[in-house]
């Protein structure tokens, strides 16, 4: 097998690691195969899915790929929460979670339901003909609270705030786990400065 990685081809065994990798591919331990690059409609790009608290400031980071779906990775987001408090371990669950139509989904919300928060999620149009296409058996709508949904723009002014960093805006960073550096020591700048 000729080793395209390296400008000398030289052969190895299958399944036998390069040396200076631990993996194969010659990406470092814990990096995604696809680095958290992938084809959206703006090219090459990755997705932030961040969670932050009411004065803006990130709590969670997770990267994917530009064209994943936001759905699948808000359980990534939720388990790395960690609210701080002045003594004592990190919250974990946090007394509300404000998301947009892009989470509103009922395994979202039965997850979130599990752990005792209160969901603020608008529905999605499709998801209200359905409920009402089905008559007296579509159920009942999830209750929305119109005033603390509002408060949602703190997300959106985090990412605006963290896109400040030319770096954290274009990606310049090839590994993932880089990239995530930049996001913490961002976050970290973010938190001292308040």
């Amino acid at each position: 097998m000729i080793d395209k990685g390296r400008k000398s081809c030289r052969t190895r065994r299958p399944g036998t690691p390069l040396r200076g990798h631990e993996n194969g591919n010659g990406a470092p331990a814990g990096e995604p195969h696809d680095h958290a690059i992938g084809r959206s409609r703006g090219g090459l790009t990755t997705k932030i899915h961040l969670a932050a608290d009411g004065d803006c400031r990130p709590l969670a980071f997770v990267l994917t790929t530009g064209q994943a779906d936001d759905a699948p990775a808000f359980t990534d987001v939720m388990a790395r929460l960690r609210v701080p408090r002045r003594r004592g371990r990190p919250r974990t669950r946090p007394d509300i979670v404000l998301a947009d139509k892009a989470y509103s989904s009922r395994a979202i919300r039965e997850h979130l339901r599990k752990r005792g928060i209160r969901a603020v999620i608008p529905i999605r149009a499709d998801q209200r003909g359905h409920r009402l296409r089905r008559g007296r058996h579509g159920g009942r709508p999830p209750a929305f609270d119109r005033d603390a949904y509002k408060q949602r723009n703190t997300v959106e002014r985090c990412s605006n705030r963290l896109k400040q960093w030319r770096g954290i805006a274009t990606r310049y960073e090839k590994t993932a786990i880089i990239y995530l550096a930049g996001l913490h020591i961002a976050g970290i700048f973010l938190w001292s400065a308040r």
